[in-house]
């Protein structure tokens, strides 16, 4: 590019003894003044990319949860007064496992195959694990021989579709 006339060409000899004495003396003359702009927003934009990962991790983990449980029985009574006692005792063993009732009776239709003769359970958990924990309790321990005692049954656990 051809030179301009009247202007001077800038060289880094230039640029050392001028500019970087000014840009120092720019720098340092500022004293205890507030925080400049560019550091406030610095600080700003960590502070959110901070957020925005905290904020993930967290939902990360609601994503993360374990599937629920279910333990599931095909019962068939031989003696109903022996069976309910056993019926009236298993509530009170599913309360420190967070177990609920789901189906627990009530009128069963055969669609494919043949349905359970008399009773279907099904018994949900936070998880599977919960499920067994609750299975091999001592306190339901106790109860499953009047189980045994009164009906034919077959128990086992699924493991749900992770929500």
């Amino acid at each position: 590019m051809p030179p301009v006339a009247g202007l001077k060409r800038i060289t880094w000899a230039h640029i050392t003894n001028y500019a970087v004495p000014f840009v120092l003396v720019h720098k340092y003359k500022r004293g205890n003044e507030p925080m400049k702009t560019n550091h406030k927003l610095v600080l700003a934009v960590l502070a959110g990319v901070a957020l925005g990962v905290v904020g993930a991790m967290a939902i990360h983990a609601q994503q993360a949860k374990t599937p629920a449980g279910y333990v599931i029985a095909e019962v068939d009574v031989h003696d109903a007064a022996t069976f309910a006692k056993y019926g009236a005792k298993v509530p009170e063993t599913l309360a420190p496992f967070n177990g609920h009732y789901l189906v627990r009776g009530g009128k069963i239709e055969g669609v494919e195959g043949t349905a359970p003769k008399d009773r279907f359970v099904v018994i949900a958990f936070d998880s599977a694990e919960k499920a067994r924990a609750w299975e091999n309790s001592p306190a339901y321990e106790a109860i499953k021989p009047i189980r045994h005692s009164s009906a034919t049954s077959r128990v086992f656990i699924a493991e749900g579709v992770a929500p």
